[in-house]
């Protein structure tokens, strides 16, 4: 299925998407310091920016860790991931402590700043949602004033044959809903 936009975007908009068809390539840190680097620059409210990536390299303990906290239809393709991130975000103001409702919002912006430089510099970024989130907390000794987000699984990319079949069939960039559905003038949704 070829994307098309209902109005003139950048191609990186359409061209960006999560496959789960991962090598066993390694990524180095200089291959992944740019996608963090792109996430930095991203908005935030009272420029707060409080976003946090943990990442760690396959083959380390923490990667392994990480992985089991993965629903199995994620582990059977997240395995072939280079580079496991779990991105957290603050819940309190570092300049007041007051609770911020923004967090995951700047949290949504820096996600989507690495992973249009991922796709930018031909590497694969999938968000997961499945995964055990109080053992991650557990695991990685997430303070209180943090949430886990979600878990990125980063890789160069795979063959789709590496993937369950059930996967497979899915292995290809989808559509998104049109504008009529997403956007209204006014209210009246």
């Amino acid at each position: 299925m070829a994307r098309k936009a209902s109005y003139p975007i950048a191609d990186i908009f359409i061209k960006r998407w999560s496959s789960r068809a991962l090598s066993d390539k390694p990524i180095t840190t200089e291959e992944l310091m740019p996608l963090f680097e792109a996430a930095r620059w991203a908005p935030s409210a009272y420029n707060e920016q409080p976003w946090r990536f943990v990442y760690t390299h396959r083959e380390t303990k923490l990667w392994h860790e990480l992985l089991a906290t993965l629903i199995p239809v994620n582990q059977s393709w997240a395995k072939n991931s280079a580079v496991l991130i779990v991105v957290l975000s603050k819940n309190l103001f570092d300049k007041t402590g007051e609770q911020s409702q923004w967090h995951s919002f700047d949290v949504g912006a820096a996600w989507m700043s690495l992973a249009l430089q991922a796709s930018l510099n031909k590497l694969i970024v999938h968000a997961m949602g499945g995964f055990d989130y109080d053992k991650v907390k557990e695991i990685l000794h997430v303070p209180s004033e943090f949430n886990v987000e979600i878990m990125m699984a980063v890789g160069k990319p795979g063959k789709k044959e590496s993937l369950p079949p059930e996967l497979q069939a899915r292995e290809m960039p989808n559509d998104r809903k049109p504008l009529s559905e997403i956007v209204f003038e006014g209210g009246g949704f």
